[in-house]
């Protein structure tokens, strides 16, 4: 291949700039012509085609977001936006196409493989929700976020004897709670994965007033309630002192952590790389801390498996006897 483009879709995640970077300054290496496609993939069926170079990518790696943005585009997931969205890559000459996103993104990248476009996918979703990786691009910066939200909400609840409930992403998928709330030693956590009555909950915040603990950290999955809704329930029946703070997108900015930055630069070389060597439809990700790349369609099929076990220990190392 000669000439390529890149695309972010969907969701920003910290290291998107990683990965774009590195795919446009390996693909020049390799004497490609790198194109950037604004707004994902309604900039695709809008022609907005960018020529990269690699200036265009200079003092990027450190920022959040995506230089290129991203957008949705309902019209890109009917079949004549996707067949202009192939019109306009052909009449460009572009031979093959790297998108950085999640799901949505793949199953748009998927679509244009079957309709003749080799793609290649980078997982790019803080939400860690793709099953066929173990790590998705802004997980880990998106958990350090979180982390320092909790570290500073400890300090202030722990003064007043107060109890906090801290909502963040995750509709679906409750990683980034699972793992923000053991690294910042959450009492509580609540993911959709694993359903908890109300009652549990106030029997575990019971059970620790009991022994003259009255400052406690709840970290709450958005998929699992709502941190406002908790708030008012436990208020009533303890009469406590309880606050609820929605970290909301204050997750998807922030500087990509080193882990992002080494994950989207990795990515983004070895999807050019596929693509160089003429292989497309498949998309890249990291299993024991080994690059893999797999089958785009199989990828997408596959079903997210939780981690039952990580999640029973959390409860135990919170001192709690209750257990999924």
């Amino acid at each position: 291949m000669k000439k390529i483009a890149v695309l972010t879709s969907g969701g920003d995640a910290p290291g998107m700039n990683a990965a774009i970077r590195a795919a446009v300054r390996y693909g020049i290496s390799m004497d490609m012509e790198v194109y950037g496609i604004e707004r994902g993939y309604a900039g695709l069926i809008e022609n907005i085609f960018l020529p990269m170079n690699m200036r265009s990518v200079s003092d990027i790696i450190q920022r959040g977001g995506t230089i290129l943005r991203t957008a949705r585009s309902p019209e890109f997931m009917t079949k004549e936006g996707q067949e202009l969205a192939v019109k306009f890559l052909n009449k460009r000459g572009i031979e093959g196409l790297i998108v950085i996103g999640g799901d949505g993104s793949f199953r748009g990248a998927e679509a244009l493989s079957k309709l003749g476009v080799p793609t290649i996918g980078i997982p790019g979703t803080i939400d860690n929700d793709l099953a066929y990786t173990q790590y998705t691009l802004g997980f880990d910066t998106a958990c350090n976020t979180v982390l320092d939200a909790i570290n500073k909400l400890r300090d202030t609840m722990s003064s007043h004897d107060r109890i906090c409930i801290i909502e963040v992403m995750g509709r679906n998928c409750g990683d980034i709670a699972l793992n923000a709330g053991i690294g910042g030693g959450a009492e509580i956590v609540l993911v959709p994965e694993v359903p908890m009555t109300y009652l549990e909950i106030l029997d575990r915040l019971k059970a620790d007033r009991s022994k003259g603990k009255y400052s406690s950290i709840i970290v709450i999955a958005e998929g699992a309630g709502k941190a406002e809704e908790l708030r008012e329930k436990i208020k009533d029946s303890l009469g406590a002192s309880v606050r609820a703070t929605v970290l909301g997108h204050l997750q998807r900015g922030g500087s990509p952590s080193c882990r992002d930055r080494y994950l989207g630069t990795c990515w983004g070389v070895n999807a050019v790389k596929l693509l160089k060597e003429g292989i497309g439809n498949r998309v890249v990700g990291i299993r024991d801390e080994k690059f893999i790349d797999m089958d785009i369609a199989k990828a997408v099929a596959m079903k997210k498996d939780f981690d039952y076990d990580l999640y029973d220990m959390a409860n135990i190392v919170s001192n709690s006897v209750i257990k999924s």
